[in-house]
């Protein structure tokens, strides 16, 4: 080998080491950074991965309608370590073009070392074509599936929303392969895990036993209702009393999934499930029921009202301040007498009368798929005194949730038997036991379809109809007693006999304090012309 030769294989083998221990740098050294990098931006911005589930709802006729899916946005985000000392000439361009506080941008992109920041989550087609059009480096736009909610504010209380996962819900998830996002409220939440899937399996669809119109003919009615009655909120519960499936669940205010972050927090919250109320004169056919059951009563036992009573040195009056005279308890319910219904709760005596109450599941969870569920209060009634026990009879100074109290009505509505509220449409129904005899729901029916019939308002021509009123005063929790502000409630199903459906309507706070009559008793009758009309039932009368 010649001495040029030599000198050319010696560079040769130089170039071929640089080579060599430039690939070791890039594969070994700089490898973790670059695998970082492309984990956390792709972690970051390539939307919910594995894709999750989609909830639905269903019609009458068992078809699926989507309420959460997934929809594909475009994605801006930055990657502030190619972006360098640029980044407050990078934030004035952006500011512009993605409509972004300068101030904020800047905070972002003054991260030299920093791989990933989001600029803009869902952007729309115009912040995509600017940002593109200024190309620049280290500005990336992306596409990424989200959750999205095709019919905004619609079952918002039942459904929830999504939002991204934060420190906190990383440490405490069990599932490390957790998605970036997590469900918040409703179904999103009691069933992330199920809905956000694992890995590289997607998560399963959810279907719900809300029915797509009723549920939409309730919203309506409400929203029209607190809107009219100038009222701070209102909730309804549609259920099937044999099933127990929930067709209906309404609350106001509500939310937009899709656009959560401009409601209030308290907004969230479910009330059907997560609030307790006084529900007043529709606790009478409650007391009816436990007293009839019993034999300590019947429909036709008769008392003398005076208008008043004194107990505990506290005086009870009747809402129409009137004494009745020689009534029936038939007549005390027609005619809503507080007097009447503590005369047959001393009938009944306080033991039974607080036990029954916890038998019709009035202090227990219900066990409806939904978070947040809190449980009735009896604790009034635990060595109450006797004034305790006769306001609790017509429904004061007991504090129950909406769907506590749909559920003990539907007791009376199907001949007895407390069911679990269902939410979703794969559970099976189930018993929770016998509360009372089909004998003694059959005359507490009478007794309501008799209260329609009565006082005309929630009748419904060619089918019978049952219903309670009830308006109750909201505590006042700062000075103890009662304020002027009321709860006006409504409770009916039809057709009475064998009905398709069991109704709750309550309305927050309405102006002026006025009966439920003229508030929730005319909403109660369009919504059950409405459902009657829907499910094609044929008139049960002439």
């Amino acid at each position: 080998m010649n001495l040029r030769t030599g000198f050319i294989t010696f560079l040769f083998c130089v170039a071929f080491l640089v080579i060599i221990v430039n690939l070791y740098s890039i594969q070994f050294i700089k490898g973790s950074n670059f695998s970082a990098q492309n984990q956390k931006q792709n972690t970051l911005a390539s939307g919910l991965d594995p894709i999750r589930g989609n909830i639905y709802v269903l019609d009458k006729n068992k078809t699926k309608i989507p309420v959460a899916l997934n929809k594909e946005y475009p994605l801006v985000f930055a990657v502030p370590k190619e972006i360098g000392a640029e980044f407050e000439n990078y934030a004035t361009q952006l500011s512009t073009a993605l409509g972004l506080d300068k101030n904020d941008l800047e905070k972002k992109l003054k991260k030299p070392n920093d791989l990933y920041e989001l600029l803009i989550q869902k952007a729309d087609q115009n912040q995509v074509n600017r940002v593109s059009s200024l190309n620049l480096k280290g500005i990336y736009v992306k596409k990424q599936f989200l959750r999205y909610y095709p019919f905004d504010g619609f079952a918002s209380h039942v459904v929830g929303f999504v939002s991204s996962a934060s420190d906190n819900d990383k440490n405490n998830n069990k599932n490390k392969d957790a998605s970036t996002e997590v469900g918040r409220y409703g179904i999103e939440a009691g069933f992330n895990d199920v809905l956000a899937g694992k890995e590289t399996k997607a998560g399963d669809d959810l279907v719900l036993t809300i029915d797509r119109n009723i549920q939409s003919q309730s919203e309506e009615i409400l929203s029209r209702l607190v809107t009219g009655k100038q009222a701070t909120g209102g909730t309804i519960i549609v259920q099937d009393p044999y099933s127990g499936r929930i067709l209906a669940m309404a609350s106001l205010p509500n939310f937009d999934p899709n656009n959560y972050s401009k409601s209030e927090i308290k907004s969230f919250l479910n009330p059907t499930v997560a609030a307790v109320y006084e529900p007043g004169s529709i606790f009478k056919i409650i007391t009816m029921s436990i007293g009839i059951e019993n034999g300590k009563i019947t429909p036709d036992t008769k008392y003398n009202d005076l208008g008043s009573l004194t107990i505990n040195g506290r005086k009870i009056t009747n809402w129409d301040q009137k004494a009745h005279g020689l009534q029936t308890m038939t007549q005390v319910i027609e005619q809503s007498i507080n007097t009447g219904s503590v005369f047959a709760e001393k009938q009944t005596g306080h033991d039974i009368f607080f036990n029954y109450l916890k038998k019709f599941g009035f202090s227990d969870l219900t066990g409806i798929e939904l978070p947040s569920e809190v449980r009735g209060s009896l604790k009034s009634l635990i060595k109450g005194q006797d004034i305790n026990f006769a306001t609790a009879s017509y429904g004061q100074g007991v504090a129950i949730t909406p769907i506590e109290l749909i559920s003990g009505v539907s007791v009376i509505a199907n001949g007895g038997n407390l069911m679990k509220p269902l939410i979703l449409d794969s559970e099976k129904q189930e018993v929770v036991r016998r509360v009372i005899s089909a004998d003694t729901a059959k005359k507490v029916t009478n007794m309501m379809v008799s209260a329609v019939e009565k006082n005309f308002i929630a009748a419904i021509k060619n089918y019978s109809v049952a219903g309670k009123t009830g308006t109750a005063f909201i505590p006042d929790f700062k000075r103890g007693g009662y304020t002027e502000d009321v709860i006006n409630s409504y409770v009916g199903f039809a057709p009475a006999y064998s009905p398709k459906f069991v109704v709750l309507i309550k309305l927050d706070k309405p102006a002026g304090a006025p009966l439920s009559g003229q508030t929730v008793v005319p909403a109660f009758k369009e919504l059950a012309q409405f459902i009657l009309n829907y499910y094609n039932v044929s008139p049960d009368k002439q």
